[in-house]
């Protein structure tokens, strides 16, 4: 994910967005099936997934990416 300067913004790793998208289905589909409100923690971790950026780990100075070796 890039921001307006062309910088990427990227801060959540293939493991970390896996194990986000397959927490997240699960927690919509309970939610839902359940009439309850965990869909939305479910919607929040599969938009994170999606977008490869977390705003909790950006305040928080995390990021699960692997780093880049220089060229």
């Amino acid at each position: 994910m890039l921001n307006h300067k062309g910088l990427n913004m990227a801060n959540v790793g293939t493991v970390d967005r896996v194990v986000r998208a397959i927490i997240g289905v699960a927690l919509v589909y309970y939610g839902i099936t359940a009439e309850n409100y965990w869909w939305i923690l479910g919607a929040v971790l599969l938009a994170t997934a999606i977008f490869k950026f977390c705003g909790l780990y950006k305040v928080l100075g995390i990021s699960t990416c692997a780093k880049k070796s220089p060229s």
